[in-house]
C-alpha cells in the first residue's frame, strides 16, 4: 500500500510542479512504485485541471482575461514539460530532414527556431481552445480532455518500445492489469463528468495517439519521452477542437 502512495506522489512530483517531498528512505525505483506512478497519471491531469477552473472561478468577473489565466495556469502547472516535448521533436523531425541524427538533436539543450514556432503556434492553440471552453461553461468537457490525453500515453506506455532507459524502467512494472484498471477508472470519472460523449472521446484519443506514434516513430525511428509529451499537447487541442464543433 505504501508503494501505490509513493507511486501517487512520485506522479505529482515528476509530471506538476506541485511541491512533493519525499523521505530519505523512500525507494522510487520499486517496480509497483513506477507502475502505481502510471496508473494515477490521468488523475494528475484531474487535479491540474481543477486547480485551473478553481483560478477560473475566482477570476470569472474578469471575463476572457480570467480564462486566459487560467489556461496559462493549466500549463504552467505541469511545467510546460510536453510543450518543450514539441520544441523538441519538431528540431528532430527537420534535423531527419538535413540527414542528421534526430535522436542526438532531440538530446541537445539548445532548441532551434522552427521548435520554437512550433511550440508557439500549439501552444496559442490550446490557450485559445481552453479559454473558449471555460468561457461556455464546458467546464467538464474540459476536464474530460485532460483524463483522455493522458489515457492516450497509458496506452503507449503498454505498447510500444521506447528509447529511453527511464521509460523503459517505469515499464517493467506496468503490466496489462494496471492498464486495465487505470481505464475502467477513470472512465467511470470520465462519464459522470461527461456522460457517453466521453466514450466517443476516448475512442478518438486513443486512436490517434496511436496513429500519432506509429508516425512518429516512422519517421523519427525512435519514440521516447518527448514524443509522447508532444502527442500528449496534440490530443488535447484536437479533442477541444471536435469536442467544440461538434456540441458546443
Amino acid at each position: 500500500m505504501r508503494e501505490h502512495y509513493l507511486g501517487l506522489k512520485f506522479m505529482f512530483s515528476y509530471f506538476t510542479i506541485l511541491p512533493i517531498r519525499f523521505k530519505d528512505d523512500d525507494d522510487l525505483s520499486a517496480p509497483t512504485v513506477l507502475a502505481s506512478m502510471l496508473f494515477y497519471f490521468p488523475l494528475g491531469g484531474l487535479v491540474l485541471g481543477g486547480v485551473s477552473l478553481g483560478i477560473f472561478f475566482l477570476l470569472e468577473p474578469l471575463g476572457w482575461l480570467g480564462a486566459v489565466v487560467a489556461a496559462v495556469a493549466y500549463m504552467m502547472l505541469y511545467g510546460f514539460l510536453h510543450t518543450e516535448a514539441i520544441i523538441d521533436v519538431v528540431d528532430a523531425i527537420y534535423a531527419k530532414h538535413n540527414n542528421k541524427d534526430p535522436y542526438e538533436i532531440i538530446k541537445e539543450p539548445t532548441v532551434g527556431a522552427m521548435g520554437v514556432l512550433w511550440a508557439g503556434a500549439m501552444m496559442l492553440l490550446q490557450i485559445a481552445g481552453i479559454v473558449y471552453l471555460l468561457i461556455h461553461g464546458a467546464y467538464a468537457f474540459f476536464l474530460s480532455i485532460l483524463i483522455i490525453s493522458r489515457l492516450g500515453l497509458l496506452l503507449l506506455f503498454s505498447t510500444q518500445t521506447f528509447r529511453s532507459s527511464f521509460i523503459t524502467q517505469i515499464q517493467k512494472g506496468f503490466s496489462l492489469r494496471y492498464l486495465i484498471a487505470s481505464l475502467i477508472s477513470f472512465t467511470f470519472i470520465g462519464l459522470w463528468l461527461s456522460g457517453w460523449y466521453f466514450m466517443l472521446l476516448l475512442c478518438f484519443g486513443l486512436l490517434f495517439a496511436y496513429i500519432s506514434a506509429y508516425l512518429l516513430k516512422s519517421k523519427l525511428g525512435f519514440i521516447n519521452g518527448d514524443v509522447l509529451g508532444a502527442i500528449l499537447e496534440s490530443i488535447e487541442i484536437l479533442l477541444i477542437l471536435l469536442g467544440a464543433r461538434l456540441w458546443l
